[in-house]
């Protein structure tokens, strides 16, 4: 019988393929993974710091006396919403955040029906122009706000909107960011899927509210969040369209506030912190289908 020399079996021991080398290199990797982990999540937890601080600032900015809000205190000696009442009492702020939730909540809904219509059809209808249809809407997005002011002003004064809601709503619904995104999303919705309805008996409409719609949650509420979120925070519009004080929008409110109380750091503040908060909570509470939507490699 023969018997294996040390050297042989030191050698064998040694071997790439032998499984005491295999957890000798797995060992000596994980400590450089485990350290570009942490290193990672430090980093982005110091970025998420250094963004989210001047949201704590402000926070805390609204909470403190008008002699306190320069103290460099991120904590306030004397907390008090005096501020916050005196937002509400001596302005119609309450006015102002219904003004704006009117507007963003009806655009939002308004152009999320429009937009997945137009993107459905876009995506899976053939007919003769789509592609250029497409092209022309695509190209909308190299055209900048501030180009199309003067004419979209014309327009609408022309058909008499001027003042009202529906001069803040209806310049607001068309964009051609969310046809571009559902329809790239509808694409990589698989036909079979379309085709089981139709074979059923579902025309096109019935496809659209039965089938595409219902796999459009995640992206839709994304949209959804984008849309209320910049007619929320709508600023140059609103200033253009209206001279009507009931019209008035929160950050058209804030600016005016800001010129009234120039030095008043803690009312301005507290206006800025009823203002945003909305946005922070919808943020906050819809901020997985965000993630989600940003993923449209496939289905579920």
């Amino acid at each position: 019988m023969a018997v294996d020399s040390p050297s042989a079996g030191s050698a064998r021991a040694g071997a790439p393929g032998a499984p005491g080398s295999a957890r000798a290199t797995a060992s000596g990797g994980m400590p450089g993974a485990r350290r570009a982990r942490i290193g990672l999540t430090v980093l982005s937890a110091v970025l998420a710091a250094g963004a989210f601080f001047p949201v704590l600032w402000m926070i805390s900015a609204s909470l403190k006396p008008r002699d306190d809000v320069n103290d460099g205190r991120l904590i306030p000696r004397e907390v008090t919403f005096g501020n916050f009442a005196y937002v509400f009492t001596e302005v119609p702020f309450a006015r102002y955040l219904f003004n704006s939730f009117l507007v963003s909540a009806v655009v939002t809904v308004v152009a999320l029906f429009l937009h997945s219509m137009a993107a459905y059809a876009l995506a899976r209808l053939r007919f003769p122009g789509r592609e250029g249809i497409f092209t022309v809407i695509f190209s909308t997005l190299l055209i900048t706000a501030p180009v199309v002011l003067i004419p979209l002003f014309v327009v609408v004064r022309q058909l008499g909107m001027l003042d009202t809601y529906a001069g803040l709503i209806v310049p607001a619904v068309f964009n051609a960011f969310g046809i571009f995104l559902l329809r790239q999303f509808y694409v990589q919705i698989p036909r079979e899927l379309e085709e089981a309805a139709i074979v059923d008996g579902c025309g096109h409409w019935r496809v659209y509210r039965s089938v595409v719609l219902p796999l459009s949650r995640p992206i839709l509420s994304a949209l959804a969040i984008f849309f209320f979120l910049a007619n929320w925070n709508a600023f140059l519009w609103p200033l253009v369209a209206t001279n009507n004080p009931d019209l008035t929008v929160v950050q058209l409110a804030i600016t005016s506030f800001m010129s009234q109380y120039t030095s008043a750091w803690n009312y301005i503040l507290a206006a800025a912190v009823v203002a945003a908060a909305p946005m922070l909570v919808l943020f906050f509470g819809f901020q997985r289908q965000i993630v989600e939507s940003v993923k449209t490699s496939g289905l579920k």
